[in-house]
């Protein structure tokens, strides 16, 4: 599975992004999708997360409110729109594909993007 996250920029407090993952997969709805972020000098951090069949969501509490994961099967493609974007959201934002339950841990995810960067600054 190989994956294509774009979208990243350069925005001002309050502002808004949406971010894209295009992957390759024969079968994309066999994969639960996330995106992660890592700041400077920290761990990449846990994001979102959507389930295979869409039904189920997940977020970090620091983005909830204000970030929704979906996804298109058709377009194997799934989605982060951003609003409400603060200076400590900027990161490389990455995402990735698993068939674990363990949804939070970057450990359990086996494809990973590119990884495209997000600056919120005035």
């Amino acid at each position: 599975v190989q994956l294509q996250a774009s979208g990243g920029g350069s925005v001002q407090p309050g502002g808004s992004l949406r971010l894209s993952c295009a992957a390759s997969a024969r079968t994309f709805s066999n994969y639960g999708m996330g995106w992660f972020r890592q700041a400077p000098g920290k761990e990449r951090e846990f994001v979102a997360y959507i389930s295979g069949s869409g039904a189920y969501t997940t977020y970090a509490d620091s983005v909830k409110g204000r970030f929704t994961i979906s996804r298109d099967d058709a377009k194997n493609t799934v989605y982060l729109p951003m609003n409400s974007l603060k200076p400590e959201d900027t990161a490389v934002y990455y995402c990735a594909a698993t068939t674990s339950g363990v949804v939070r841990s970057r450990l359990s995810y086996q494809y990973w993007g590119q990884g495209t960067q997000v600056t919120v600054s005035s």
